[in-house]
């Protein structure tokens, strides 16, 4: 059987803080890349500590690269929606701030189509309980986040935020959506 040509396509989230999103979709089949990063604020190239501060407008948000032909942008939303509080304005958990808002933002206008389509279609079934607060926007002045942020809860299992915060929600994701674990 021929190897079917991969269809790389990116979206950027932002769920909160950018170690748990991260950890999340590290296991999902067909990522083929995860990079935190903040996204949509004014500051040029902002640190994590001005990130911090809130000042700076931007979001800790992760960058995917998916293979469209192994899965579609609806089932890496449908994984989004349920790994973090979509109706928490610019919260999650205990991480307080515009920085940690929910937000899906776009380079490809069809990405940003979808996205509005299924935050609409969620808030007519009520789907959460609660307003879906989630920003929707195109994707400016992104930049990676400084180097100890990649790859955080793989190379961190033990700080005390990844085993009691980012763990439980990798599990979540794990019995939740098994059907899109990456092979072991």
């Amino acid at each position: 059987m021929a190897d079917t040509p991969s269809n790389l396509q990116t979206i950027t989230l932002g769920g909160g803080c950018f170690w748990c999103t991260e950890a999340v979709f590290d296991r999902v089949r067909g990522v083929t890349g995860v990079e935190s990063g903040y996204t949509n604020g004014h500051t040029v190239h902002p640190t994590y500590a001005q990130v911090c501060t809130g000042d700076t407008g931007h979001a800790e948000v992760v960058r995917l690269t998916f293979d469209a032909n192994e899965i579609s942008l609806e089932e890496i939303l449908e994984i989004f929606f349920h790994t973090h509080d979509p109706t928490t304005l610019n919260r999650q958990g205990n991480d307080v701030g515009t920085q940690y808002r929910s937000g899906i933002y776009f380079e490809d206008p069809a990405h940003g189509e979808i996205a509005h389509a299924m935050v609409r279609q969620m808030s007519q079934d009520k789907l959460f309980g609660a307003p879906i607060t989630t920003e929707v926007a195109p994707l400016h002045n992104y930049s990676p986040a400084e180097d100890y942020h990649q790859d955080y809860f793989a190379n961190n299992p033990h700080a005390a935020y990844c085993a009691f915060v980012v763990g439980p929600k990798v599990e979540k994701f794990r019995k939740t959506f098994a059907r899109y674990l990456k092979p072991a």
